[in-house]
């Protein structure tokens, strides 16, 4: 087990934690542990930081509800600031926010990478409020039918360009695939949470599968 000494803390025996979103990689907060934090928060699964302001611990979600597991713990390279990845119960900020990183102060002119959360939330804008022209709000208009006529014609697709062993052809297919069962996913109400739920409850029973195998 590692030893939590071997970090670096400052003067006043803290060091940072910046928590991590599991699912989305969204920074949610940037907050400060101590020793005795530290190991509460390895004891427990939850995190626990040290409140400079209150001069005490804190663990999160304690009066909120809002816990956040812990899925991993890093520490950077000089081992002076750490890394909590988590799931979280609730929002992140005392304001009531997912995060407490929203006010955005610069934007450059790079392009964000693509995240599927973002799609997601174009994709409800689109339903809620449908635009003239849109072909997303085309879908919408004309209902669960047409959604599941046109994820019916991109199956087929797929299947032909994987068949033709078209790489580049297969991933065009899937990517207009996956983009039909987003807005299946959208119309149905299902959200990006319960998919990757449904997902990881798997993965959990395929490691199960795995270790059987091996005895």
């Amino acid at each position: 087990m590692f030893d939590i000494d071997a970090l670096k803390y400052d003067e006043k025996g803290l060091i940072p934690a910046i928590v991590v979103d599991s699912g989305s990689g969204k920074v949610l907060t940037l907050a400060y542990m101590n020793r005795e934090s530290l190991r509460i928060s390895m004891e427990k699964g939850l995190t626990c930081f040290w409140s400079r302001s209150r001069n005490e611990l804190w663990l999160k979600g304690e009066t909120s509800g809002n816990y956040q597991h812990i899925v991993s713990i890093t520490a950077d390279c000089d081992r002076d600031a750490l890394v909590v990845e988590v799931v979280k119960d609730g929002p992140a900020c005392h304001l009531g926010t997912d995060s407490c990183f929203g006010e955005r102060i610069f934007q450059g002119e790079t392009p964000p990478a693509f995240r599927y959360e973002s799609l997601m939330e174009l994709l409800k804008g689109r339903k809620e409020d449908p635009p003239a022209g849109s072909y997303t709000s085309y879908l919408f208009e004309k209902g669960l039918d047409k959604i599941l006529k046109k994820i019916g014609e991109e199956c087929t697709e797929v299947i032909i360009a994987a068949k033709d062993r078209d790489k580049p052809n297969t991933v065009y297919e899937l990517a207009d695939l996956a983009y039909h069962a987003m807005v299946l996913m959208t119309e149905a109400g299902i959200s990006l949470d319960e998919l990757k739920t449904e997902l990881a409850s798997r993965h959990v029973i395929d490691s199960k599968v795995k270790q059987e195998k091996m005895k």
